[in-house]
């Protein structure tokens, strides 16, 4: 037998999960001690305990590996590492049979390096399975490593292959025992510790300003959406911007917003692009990326009133919030929840709040002062969508607890680029003009602008999609009150103008 003892142990520890190092040591000794001294080395005695656990050493000649040894090309490829990130199972159809294939990659990580591993066949669903999580141990069997499009080593586990969840990380590849794979919290780095690009990390910060999630079309013509955030050190002396490439909204935690920390799983720091930030570096990660919230601030004085730029701090999903609407969009096809405006009473912050009609008997109108627990919370958007939540009118109770309409109103010259929404009182000054515009996806997407101006100043109102036909509707010299609309840079000439969305109302002041 060429095996020598710490690999046997190695073995042992690999098919008996359920016991230990110290398990086998004593099992040894009582070994030897029955057989008597003498008569056995304590390989041999391990031979004898194999033999009354069940195990064999025959056919155990496969070495583990560990992935910085891996390289393109290896075979019946035996690792014991760690999970970092578990992406969606993806189906293909084979153009010549028609035959559905799935597969689903994870990453894994040891104790210095990372890499992917692609499940087929009966492995794709391990982790529904087997109740596998991002730092849980596995063992694989009999892969073997291709190249990937990065020209990296990526492990393919097929039909042969085996995958287990492991119980045993400090047994090394020569069986000694000093082996740690290290836990997902001990190398999580925080926004200090981000000095170079560097892949497959975990990061935690503080969200510094609203999340906001936006379309793209990647280099195949596929529509995807991008979750875009900053992450700052919890001095807030240090920001970054992060953006999740093919976010599943559904894998947003229920209360992501401003001040909330976060935990970034599997993701990777890249140069950072100057046209967006001056910061050196910036966090980039995928479907694959997992999002953890790990508290919320409940720093009440810094979550102060006014500014819009977001949710109280203290928000943390169970607190009853009350609201009052000030707008409520358009009614379009094919849309279940209701979109309004609504500015808090804690604050004054100005919030978008998603309603599904059914929750609630009575009529939700501008002017309503709701009261509520939203079932989840993205920003400054709250959303009121399913019988988790709670909501009911309160107007009576708290009409005096509000500032009026004409308080919050804002002359156009005060008016700069945030996501804050503004009420704006105008005049119309130019007929709307509606242009058709495609996406690079191929749709295309009516856009309706206008003129507008008060006595300090003009300013471009535009309307996109659904948006368009609101603008539409309003005549030159009609005077007119914008009830949310958001300023931003936009147009053939870069200049600021206000955008409707979906909560923003236009009512005829005539």
């Amino acid at each position: 037998m060429s095996l020598d003892f710490k690999k046997m142990i190695e073995i042992v520890l690999q098919k008996k999960p359920e016991i230990s190092a110290e398990d086998v040591r004593e099992l040894i000794d009582e070994k030897k001690r029955k057989i008597g001294a003498g008569y056995l080395t304590d390989q041999g005695a391990l031979f004898l305990v194999a033999a009354d656990l069940g195990v064999s050493f025959e056919n155990n000649q496969s070495a583990q590996s560990s992935i910085k040894d891996l390289y393109i090309g290896a075979n019946d490829v035996n690792l014991t590492a760690r999970i970092l990130t578990i992406f969606p199972i993806k189906k293909y159809t084979k153009r010549d049979t028609n035959e559905e294939i799935q597969n689903r990659t994870l990453t894994l990580y040891d104790k210095g390096s990372s890499i992917k591993l692609r499940l087929w066949d009966q492995h794709v669903r391990f982790p529904e399975d087997n109740d596998v999580k991002p730092g849980d141990l596995i063992k694989i069997s009999h892969g073997y490593t291709k190249s990937g499009f990065d020209n990296k080593p990526f492990i393919n586990l097929g039909s042969k292959g085996i995958i287990e969840k492991s119980s045993s990380s400090n047994i090394d590849n020569d069986g000694n025992d000093n082996l740690e794979i290290p836990s997902i919290d001990s190398i999580t780095k925080t926004i200090d510790d981000i000095k170079e690009p560097v892949d497959n990390i975990i990061v935690t910060g503080v969200i510094s300003s609203n999340p906001r999630v936006s379309r793209y079309v990647n280099f195949r013509s596929e529509p995807g959406k991008s979750l875009h955030i900053s992450l700052s050190n919890e001095e807030e002396t240090k920001t970054l911007r992060a953006i999740i490439w093919n976010i599943n909204e559904d894998r947003i935690p229920e209360i992501f917003t401003h001040g909330s920390k976060i935990k970034l799983i599997g993701v990777k720091v890249k140069q950072g692009n100057p046209q967006y930030s001056n910061e050196e570096f910036e966090i980039h990660g995928d479907e694959g990326t997992i999002i953890q919230v790990q508290q919320i601030s409940h720093d009440e004085e810094e979550g102060g009133g006014g500014g819009g730029e977001g949710v109280a701090d203290e928000f943390d999903g169970g607190k009853v919030v009350v609201l009052k609407v000030l707008s409520k969009g358009s009614e379009f096809e094919n849309s279940v929840n209701d979109n309004f405006l609504a500015i808090d009473k804690e604050n004054h912050n100005f919030l978008s709040v998603v309603i599904d009609p059914r929750l609630i008997q009575e009529k939700i109108s501008p002017g309503t002062i709701i009261e509520g627990i939203p079932n989840r919370v993205f920003g400054n958007v709250i959303y009121f969508t399913n019988e988790s939540s709670y909501i009911r009118i309160v107007t009576e109770t708290y009409e005096n607890a509000f500032p009026d309409e004409s308080e919050i109103e804002t002359k156009i010259k005060n008016i700069e680029v945030s996501d804050k929404p503004y009420i704006v009182e105008a005049i119309v000054l130019q007929p709307p003009n509606t242009s058709n515009i495609t996406t690079k996806s191929g749709e295309d997407i009516p856009v309706t602008e206008t003129l507008i101006g008060d006595d300090t100043g003009e300013i471009r109102l535009t309307g996109w999609r659904e948006q368009s036909s609101k603008i539409s509707k309003i005549n030159v010299g009609d005077r007119i009150k914008i009830v949310g609309a958001v300023a931003g840079m936009g147009g053939k000439e870069n200049k600021l103008e206000i955008t409707l969305k979906a909560f923003t109302e236009i009512r005829n002041m005539e």
